[in-house]
């Protein structure tokens, strides 16, 4: 096994933990009841769900659970955004609830994102691993496999019924809780975190998560804005929680270690951010700012910031491009040959293709796989024996998959290099 291979399983061990938090006398925090946490608010009369779980049947056994120890019903969800994985299990609880709290996207997606779905699908479900086996998985890395992924249910919508829409901060009293809702940009547009002043917790949803975050998802979509990402994290920190508790993964307690784990979550990002930026000013290209910027050193081995779920590198890039657009300052790049006139140029330069097939295999048995692939990736581009080039980086991507810690990384290489090998059939 690969050193990154165990140090994922490890992560995984240390994470993925059921286990129900009783964080005071209203509020439970349910973790590892499914791919995402649910948090349980016990108002005087009924029950108030802060999210809902990934799948209808998982949260039909919560749903069983909550009712038999409280003797109470939800009548209130509040999603903290919108991912599926957050209100997958929303439904199950139709029957009961009367009002589904939401705030709308600060920023909506683009037009016509809808027209993309069938990519974005496909490339979610190399991202999540959605076809691959336990063993190839490992963690799908912010929890235990989604119950879509194992049989244990499906996505199963309500839809919100309270929208705001332009509001930054709402206060609620709902069955003798006060609630602050506060608008919090960060992993998604749509983002919000609850604040429960008489007990001091704050619900974070994902904009805190103890690893890497994904400040880009490999799986597609549009640029997650890092500045504000990091004034929403400066935000959650003005609260004097007590409690912190996140969408994924244990909670943080004590007020201290809360203010400590947030402050170096929040200057590790904004490190990278603020690096990334002084390279594109400096005119670097995008390869040359990724081997420029690192997170400090005091911040490079905490074990909530590694990466088993986004990586710096994607972080670096997705910013680059998110200030600078697609061209890197470099003129040739302008009006670039297609990659196939590109390929077939360079490899008419070689007497016989062979040489190349000779390379990959030896860069191969050196264990340089990224370079192998991109040379198959000539092959293929040029049409000369595409089927061969395919088994070829098939095999590398198999091999750097091993090599991540990065669960959507080691996902995504493994489904495409079967992708591929189906191809070359």
């Amino acid at each position: 096994m690969h050193e990154a291979e165990q140090k994922l399983k490890d992560f995984a061990q240390s994470t993925i933990i059921k286990k129900k938090y009783r964080i005071s006398d209203r509020i439970t925090h349910f973790v590892g009841y499914g791919h995402s946490n649910t948090i349980l608010v016990e108002g005087d009369t009924s029950l108030i769900l802060i999210d809902s779980l990934d799948s209808n049947e998982r949260a039909k056994r919560l749903r069983h659970e909550i009712e038999a120890t409280t003797g109470k019903v939800v009548k209130t969800l509040i999603f903290t955004h919108g991912h599926p994985d957050h209100r997958g299990g929303s439904a199950a609880f139709q029957d009961t609830v009367e009002e589904v709290i939401a705030f709308a996207p600060r920023r909506p997606l683009l037009k016509h994102t809808d027209r993309i779905q069938d990519v974005l699908n496909r490339r979610a479900s190399r991202q999540f691993g959605y076809s691959l086996t336990e063993e190839e998985v490992i963690t799908q890395g912010l929890g235990m496999r989604e119950g879509r992924a194992v049989k244990d249910g499906n996505y199963d919508f309500l839809v919100p019924t309270t929208i705001y829409r332009n509001e930054e901060r709402v206060v609620r009293e709902i069955d003798g809780v006060t609630l602050e809702l506060i608008s919090a940009v960060g992993e998604t547009d749509d983002q919000l975190f609850v604040w429960l002043p008489d007990e001091k917790v704050l619900c974070c949803g994902d904009n805190f998560y103890a690893c890497w975050p994904n400040l880009y998802a490999i799986r597609g979509g549009q640029y997650r804005d890092v500045a504000a990402w990091v004034d929403s994290l400066t935000k959650i920190l003005s609260f004097p929680s007590v409690a912190l508790l996140p969408g994924h993964f244990q909670p943080i307690l004590g007020e201290d270690t809360i203010r400590e784990t947030l402050t170096n979550y929040r200057d590790a990002i904004e490190s990278v951010l603020t690096q990334t930026i002084e390279c594109i000013n400096q005119g670097k290209s995008e390869d040359e700012t990724v081997r420029s910027v690192a997170l400090p050193e005091r911040l490079r081995d905490l074990p909530y910031l590694g990466e088993y779920y986004g990586t710096v590198q994607w972080s670096i890039r997705s910013i680059y491009h998110g200030y600078l657009g697609w061209f890197d300052g470099n003129p040739t790049n302008l009006n670039r040959v297609p990659s196939e006139v590109y390929a077939k140029e360079i490899l008419g330069l070689i007497s016989d293709p062979q040489i190349v097939f000779d390379r990959i295999e030896r860069l191969q048995s050196k264990g340089e796989d990224q370079l192998a692939c991109e040379l198959c990736d000539l092959l293929i581009h040029a049409e000369i024996d595409v089927k061969r080039a395919k088994k070829l980086k098939s095999e590398s991507l198999m091999t750097l998959a091993q090599r991540q810690t990065s669960s959507n990384g080691r996902h995504y290489d493994i489904a495409s290099a079967y992708e591929l090998l189906e191809e070359a059939k």
